[in-house]
C-alpha cells in the first residue's frame, strides 16, 4: 500500500508517501521557525493561518516526489491530535476533501503514536538502519510531551503509559531556559550546542525529583533554578560560564531521562529501547542512554534525525497500519486537542497517590 499523510499539529505543515512497510517514498516539511521566532515560541493563530497557506503545495510537492497521484494512493492519513486546535482541522478538512473527491479511505492517527512508531520509518539512503520489534519500551521526549509507554503492537490499546511529566515537557524547559538565556527560537538545539562545549561540574544546578523511585519526570523546578542563578549571578554572555550552565541543565535533563527509561526497561523485563521526539535529536541523551544501556545488555534505537521532529511520513506509516486492519474513519473523523492514549500520571505539585487512568 502507498498512503499519503498530512501533519499539522503545530508549527510544521507535512505531507509524506509511505508504503505499509515504512519505506518513504516522500518526505516534505514546510517549517514555521521563522513565523514564530519573533514571538519566542508558537502563536496558534499564525501557526493556522501558515498551514492553510502552504499545505496545498506541500502536498503536491510529496505526490510528485513519490511519483504518485491521489488516485493512484491506496488510502489517506492525517494526524487528528493532539494538537493547536486551528491547525489540526487545517489538515483535517483537506485530508477529509481529498479522501471524499478520490474515494479513498481516510483514518485518523494520534500524533504520539506517529513519534512512537516513527523508528520503523525506512528512508532510501538510511538502509542500514535498526528497526525494532514489539513489545518495547519508548521514550517519547518532545516539546510539548515527555512519557515512557510499553509498547506491544501499533494499535493504541496497545500501548501503555508507564509515566509522563508532571509539568513541563523536556522541549519545553529546553525552550524556556534558552528565552531565559536570550538564545533564540527554538532553544533546544542551541542548548545542546553549547552544552558539548561546557563543564556540567561547574555550576551545581537542582536534580529532577532526586530520591523518587517512579516513572514520572518533573522539569519545572530544575528550570527555576536556572532562572534562580542568572537572578543571583546575572546573565551570562558568550563565554564559559554559559557553556558550563547550558551544560549543567542538560546534564540534570538527559539524566532523568536515562535513569527513568532504564527503570521502566528493568520494572517491564524489555530489553529494547525506543526514542521519539524532538529531543530524540539531541546528542547529549543520543550518547549518554546508548552507553548506559549497553553497560545493561539493552538495545537502543532512535529515528533518522529527519524522523525525530515533526513529520508526515510518521503519520502514514502509523495510518497504514490501520488501514491495513481495515479501517475508514470518513464517516466519523473528528479533531480533539488532547491525545487519546490513556493516562497514568496526574499533573501538577502533590504526593503521586493512586495511578490516574482517563481517556482525554
Amino acid at each position: 500500500m502507498r498512503i499519503l499523510g498530512i501533519e499539522t499539529s503545530c508549527d510544521e505543515t507535512a505531507a509524506a508517501v509511505v508504503t505499509e512497510r515504512g519505506e518513504v517514498l516522500s518526505d516534505v516539511v514546510h517549517t514555521q521557525i521563522d513565523v514564530h521566532a519573533p514571538y519566542g515560541g508558537v502563536v496558534p493563530e499564525l501557526a493556522s493561518r501558515n498551514h492553510q497557506h502552504f499545505i496545498r503545495p506541500v502536498i503536491e510537492r510529496a505526490l510528485a516526489q513519490a511519483n504518485t497521484s491521489l488516485t493512484s494512493l491506496d488510502g489517506l492519513a492525517v494526524t487528528c491530535q493532539p494538537g493547536l486546535s486551528g491547525a489540526l482541522l487545517v489538515g483535517l478538512g483537506v485530508a477529509r476533501a481529498m479522501a471524499w473527491a478520490a474515494d479513498k479511505p481516510l483514518v485518523g492517527v494520534d500524533h504520539l503514536v506517529g513519534h512512537l512508531l516513527a523508528a520503523f520509518l525506512r528512508f532510501p539512503e538510511q538502509l542500514a538502519q535498526e528497526y525494532p520489534e514489539f513489545p518495547f519500551i519508548a521514550l517519547l521526549v518532545s516539546g510539548g510531551h515527555t512519557a515512557l509507554y510499553r509498547v506491544d503492537g501499533p494499535e493504541l490499546n496497545q500501548i501503555r503509559e508507564l509515566g509522563a511529566t508532571r509539568d513541563d515537557a523536556a522541549g519545553e524547559a529546553y525552550d524556556k531556559v534558552a528565552k531565559l538565556l536570550g538564545l533564540g527560537y527554538p532553544g533546544g538545539p542551541v542548548v545542546d550546542r553549547l552544552a558539548q562545549e561546557g563543564d556540567p561540574l561547574v555550576i551545581e544546578l537542582s536534580r529532577p525529583m532526586p530520591g523518587r523511585d517512579s516513572l514520572e519526570f518533573s522539569f519545572s523546578g530544575l528550570k527555576t533554578n536556572v532562572m534562580r542563578y542568572v537572578e543571583l549571578q546575572g546573565l551570562p554572555g558568550n563565554d564559559s560560564r554559559l557553556r558550563d550552565l547550558c551544560a549543567a541543565f542538560q546534564s540534570r535533563v538527559v539524566d532523568s531521562l536515562v535513569q527513568k527509561t532504564l527503570r521502566a526497561a528493568k520494572r517491564e523485563g524489555l530489553s529494547t529501547i525506543v526514542v521519539g521526539g524532538g529531543v530524540a535529536a539531541n546528542r547529549g541523551l543520543r550518547s549518554a542512554l546508548d552507553a548506559a544501556a549497553a553497560a545493561r545488555g539493552l538495545r537502543t534505537i532512535f529515528p533518522p534525525l529527519r524522523a525525530c521532529t515533526d513529520n508526515a511520513a510518521m503519520i502514514a506509516y502509523a495510518g497504514a497500519q490501520r488501514l491495513r486492519l481495515g479501517h475508514d474513519d470518513r464517516q466519523n473523523l473528528t479533531m480533539s486537542p488532547h491525545s487519546a492514549l490513556l493516562t497514568v500520571t496526574k499533573k501538577g505539585p502533590g504526593p503521586r497517590g493512586a495511578a490516574q487512568r482517563r481517556a482525554q
